[in-house]
């Protein structure tokens, strides 16, 4: 009994041993490692896969997407368009290179069409109706995209459907000034104004005639503007050069707004809310027609009346006379009339955003969104073409990447190929107002590229203040296309510069003041940090003020492969640019947002403020005190996040604190949105970054409000400044 036991015991504490060893060591084994997700939180941007990724961009990949995406035309909501969307999600969901998914978001939207049964025309009549000449209504064909039967008419999209008949004058680019100085001169009403593009928006030529009693409107392009000068297609435009032939129409949206027109601030689903037709503001009050210069020749060539001001003159072999109103006596155009018969039509249509996602391993529910529109008056090589075919091979490389398990970024990467933005940005603009709450709280940055490459000379960027920091990071790894030992920044800041108090001599970014593309609803109506990047040409060798094909049938794979970017090695400079800029933002640990640039850029605008108006505000008692201290304050601020970032040890810190920070740079561009400060611009919120006609570098609100002499209003838009530079200034400080 005795022995049982010992032996009982014996074997308890045996066992007892063995389980307090193997608690010992599986606890220390387990207790003291770290958790398996805790490498990741602390991962930062990896330079090496940075590296891989610029090595494995390929110029020869672009130019295959490009040929494949320009092989019909692709007006919003065609048959090409259904093509293009089937291309991408076939790509964003290949088992091999897609993405992580990949879906199309759809939107009934209001869009404005010619009627092919009853053709836009514009003639010109006699006193008996006889029609003596007879406007192109289609392109010259010199290659066979000319011919595709889907290649729309030119017209101007919302032009109201309706004739209009009157003496013919030429009114310059539309501005208000220029109506004014004609008005002068000749008697406006019952006539029919030629314009020029360029000076004022494209609907602003019609709504600036109306007042005046203008009927209807004819706009198109100077060879001064778009050709300097050149005019022949035997041997000066193309197909032998760059330049826009004789009969080249510039198609376009003239509305003023941007999104769908009938569901402001609400995305166009079918069941939602539309407002009357004839609610929509900012459309023109009349008939306008887009034509080519070798009409436009033709006509202004043979007008009477004064001659127009010297800054009026283009490059016709004539001179521009302002009307009788009216032709020469001697002209075979003696008495006539020109006529416009629209038959534009509108209606709504499903148009589909394609979206597609890489999604992040740490912080998932944070989103650098890249986007691009799909859309294109004609096969739109260039615009949008040049930069979905950037955008297709970017997400070539990161999804073979992300498929290889080689790579998965720290945030969610959203990929968007917008539809219908020709007709207004619309894509985009549904796309924030549908998920206006996730995007706000969630969004870290916006990346456009819309046309990728305008020509192959240098880089355009344009952009938040704050992202400047890491878009020459990036370029600065990236060799200038055709200058191997050049980098994209050392080339960029031989055409544009700037000298900065804290940085010295360094490439100038331009800012996202208007709304010129899909930025737009990003950057005004969300506040969300932005950038808008392309390679243009050199501004001191042509005065083109845009590629000279611009929206014509002539935007095509021959032209885009022959004349803006042979090799395509400019396309690749841009998605290795554009790449790189996202995968910093997407990876970084600590985002690359440069609070202190924000602040000198404040300072600008505040000092140009003050050159310009403070002897005026002072004449009127009103203080520019509060503003100047609300700037100071934000410098003040920007100082300490530069301090509190510099005294960081990344590797060991607690990740709600780096959280904490990155939160305060994503949302500083929110700080300074105020819903009411433009009741008259629609989804303009930005108080920095609105539009502004007063042509002023400075703080928009306040120079509009100068420009017009309204001192209440002057007094209204530094309140709310100095209010929201000092609630900016707030969100970088400490939390409490």
């Amino acid at each position: 009994m005795l022995k049982t036991l010992i032996i009982g015991f014996g074997c308890c504490a045996c066992v007892l041993t063995i389980g307090i060893l193997i608690g010992h060591f599986g606890i220390s084994k387990t207790g003291s490692s770290t958790p398996s997700w805790a490498s990741d939180v602390v991962r930062d941007v990896d330079e090496d896969f940075i590296s891989t990724f610029l090595s494995e961009v390929d110029n020869m990949e672009i130019g295959d997407n490009l040929r494949e995406l320009t092989k019909v035309p692709h007006m919003a909501t065609t048959e090409g368009d259904e093509q293009t969307v089937q291309f991408m999600l076939k790509r964003w969901q290949d088992p091999e290179t897609g993405l992580d998914d990949s879906w199309r978001e759809e939107y009934s939207v209001y869009l404005s069409f010619p009627d092919p049964k009853n053709p836009n025309k514009v003639t010109v009549v006699n006193a008996s109706n006889s029609v003596l000449h007879t406007l192109r209504e289609k392109e010259v064909t010199y290659t066979p995209d000319q011919d595709d039967p889907n290649v729309v008419p030119a017209y101007a999209a919302y032009s109201p459907k309706g004739n209009a008949k009157g003496k013919l004058v030429y009114a310059n680019y539309g501005r208000p000034t220029d109506y004014e100085r004609l008005n002068q001169t000749v008697n406006l009403k019952g006539t029919i104004a030629i314009t020029r593009y360029g000076g004022a928006g494209r609907a602003a030529k019609a709504i600036n005639a109306a007042p005046y009693g203008v009927l209807g409107v004819l706009v198109y392009t100077d060879p001064y503007d778009i050709n300097d000068g050149l005019m022949s297609d035997l041997n000066e435009t193309y197909p032998h050069s760059w330049y826009l032939p004789p009969s080249g129409m510039e198609r376009g949206s003239f509305n003023t707004l941007f999104g769908d027109l009938l569901t402001p601030y609400l995305a166009a689903k079918d069941h939602t809310y539309r407002i009357p037709v004839e609610d929509i503001p900012g459309l023109p009050p009349i008939p306008i027609q887009p034509i080519g210069f070798e009409d436009a020749s033709i006509l202004i060539c043979a007008l009477a009346g004064m001659a127009a001001p010297e800054d009026w003159q283009g490059s016709f072999k004539c001179n521009y006379n302002f009307g009788g109103p009216g032709f020469k006596d001697t002209s075979t155009f003696k008495d006539s009339d020109v006529e416009l018969d629209i038959g534009n039509y509108e209606t709504v249509k499903n148009s589909s955003n394609v979206m597609g996602v890489i999604r992040g391993s740490v912080e998932p529910d944070r989103y650098v969104i890249y986007g691009n529109h799909r859309d294109s008056w004609v096969h739109g090589a260039i615009d949008p073409s040049s930069g979905t075919s950037v955008m297709l091979e970017i997400t070539r490389v990161l999804g073979r990447m992300v498929k290889q398990g080689k790579w998965r970024p720290r945030r969610s990467i959203i990929f968007g190929s917008w539809g219908a933005e020709e007709f207004g940005l619309i894509g985009s603009a549904e796309y924030t107002e549908q998920y206006f709450t996730k995007l706000s709280e969630r969004t870290v940055a916006y990346i456009n590229v819309d046309i990728a490459v305008f020509a192959n000379a240098t880089l355009r960027a344009s952009g938040m203040p704050s992202i400047q920091n890491v878009v020459f990071t990036a370029t600065k790894q990236v060799s200038a296309p055709g200058l191997e030992s050049t980098s994209v920044y050392d080339n960029w800041i031989k055409y544009t510069n700037k000298t900065s108090p804290a940085h010295g001599v360094i490439p100038k970014i331009g800012y996202l003041t208007g709304a010129g593309s899909d930025y737009a609803a990003f950057v005004h109506y969300l506040g969300i940090t932005s950038l808008d990047m392309s390679y243009t040409y050199d501004r001191t060798k042509t005065r083109a003020r845009i590629y000279p094909a611009y929206h014509t049938a002539y935007d095509t794979f021959d032209y885009a492969s022959k004349y803006i970017d042979p090799g395509f090695t400019s396309h690749q400079a841009i998605a290795r640019t554009a790449g790189n800029v996202l995968i910093r933002l997407a990876d970084s640990l600590l985002l690359p947002f440069n609070c202190s640039d924000y602040a000198e850029t404040l300072e600008d605008y505040l000092k140009e403020a003050v050159v310009q108006y403070d002897e005026q505000l002072k004449a009127k008692n009103i203080s520019m005190e509060p503003i100047k201290q609300a700037v100071a304050s934000f410098r003040r601020a920007a100082y300490h996040m530069d301090e509190v970032i510099g005294s960081l040890d990344l590797g060991n810190e607690s990740p709600l604190k780096v959280r904490m920070i990155n939160d305060q740079l994503m949302l500083l561009d929110r700080a300074f949105l105020d819903p009411l400060a433009f009741p008259d611009k629609y989804a303009f919120r930005h108080v920095i970054w609105a539009s502004s006609s007063a042509g002023k570098p400075t703080f928009p609100g306040l120079a509009d409000a100068v420009q017009k002499s309204d001192w209440d209003k002057v007094h209204y838009h530094l309140s709310v400044l100095t209010q929201a530079i000092e609630g900016a200034a707030h969100t970088l400080t400490n939390a409490i």
